[in-house]
């Protein structure tokens, strides 16, 4: 097994993600920063947050394919979200609980952050993540 997810005894729960991951491994696979654009470069639900995380966690999931892995090698997301406040982790986690089964997401999630900003490069740009996984 190349990646290893689990939670010590003792870090808090409950959160639906794995606070550690360990990777072994000699290809590393760095996604970068994905955010809800098709093919075409055509804006995914500009004012949906639930929907631009479903959209750039399939962005992710086409980016690791091109490199021969799965969310299943992952040992890392980030999440950076625009105007973060305590109620938009129901519209982020909405986004990610829409995907789980398409994308085969395990569950509970590799180690992930979610960190506010200001805003991203472009005004409609609510999310961007990045992801890192580790390949035999």
């Amino acid at each position: 097994m190349t990646v290893q997810l689990l939670t010590p005894e003792g870090m808090f729960q409950p959160v639906p993600y794995h606070h550690v991951s360990i990777g072994t491994g000699s290809r590393h696979v760095h996604v970068a920063g994905q955010i809800a654009r098709d093919a075409e470069a055509n804006h995914i639900a500009p004012d949906d947050l639930a929907g631009q995380v479903a959209q750039v966690l399939r962005n992710t999931a086409r980016g690791l394919a091109g490199a021969g892995a799965t969310f299943s090698d992952v040992v890392r997301l980030r999440f950076f979200v625009t105007h973060w406040d305590p109620e938009t982790i129901d519209d982020f986690m909405a986004g990610i609980a829409s995907v789980t089964e398409e994308l085969a997401l395990p569950q509970p999630l590799p180690p992930i952050s979610a960190i506010g900003v200001d805003h991203l490069f472009e005004p409609d740009v609510l999310v961007e993540v990045e992801a890192y996984a580790i390949l035999d």
